[in-house]
């Protein structure tokens, strides 16, 4: 049972927070997900979703690439939810059924091609060291220039706080989705 209320319908909000409902219901097609328990605290949910309609539809990064980003955040954070729902996204964006096997089963970097390894390396220094060593720096900055490692970081950042917030309020998946990644 999820900790806090998910808002799934306009009429559970505020007038106040239809607004930012509307907003991200016109931006997405739906309320769902961590947007349902975000809109709890209308005006964030609705910067959040702002920013994360640039991250998922207009990013700088090749779509496999994001979505090898965001498959790797919910890995580093084993949330469910954005995984369950991520991994048909990157597969529908091109990722290769080998780097969603290797970062799901924790084999990764092996599996991974050389543009793979630079953004596994990436989002992983960036979650677990809390910053980016130099080499993984320039690796990933020849591949993308200075765009690309600001989307790339920004993208790890903005799914590690959806992870965050799917995880801490024990977000469950709708109903009749299989769980995608192992527990």
């Amino acid at each position: 049972m999820t900790r806090i209320p998910r808002i799934k319908h306009r009429e559970d909000i505020s007038e106040d927070g239809q607004v930012a409902y509307d907003e991200i219901r016109g931006s997405r097609g739906e309320v769902s997900g961590p947007f349902s328990v975000l809109l709890n605290s209308p005006e964030m949910a609705r910067r959040a979703a702002h920013l994360g309609a640039y991250i998922r539809f207009e990013t700088s990064l090749p779509a496999d690439v994001r979505e090898l980003t965001i498959l790797v955040t919910a890995r580093e954070w084993d949330c469910q939810y954005e995984w369950t729902y991520h991994e048909p996204e990157a597969r529908n964006a091109g990722l290769r059924e080998e780097a969603i096997v290797a970062v799901r089963d924790r084999t990764a970097p092996s599996g991974l091609n050389d543009e793979e390894a630079v953004v596994f390396n990436y989002v992983v220094e960036t979650m677990r060291q809390h910053k980016v060593s130099q080499e993984v720096y320039e690796a990933a900055y020849a591949r993308f220039g200075a765009q690309g490692v600001s989307d790339l970081t920004v993208t790890t950042g903005y799914y590690a706080l959806l992870a965050g917030a799917l995880n801490t309020f024990e977000v469950e998946l709708d109903a009749g989705a299989t769980p995608l990644l192992p527990t």
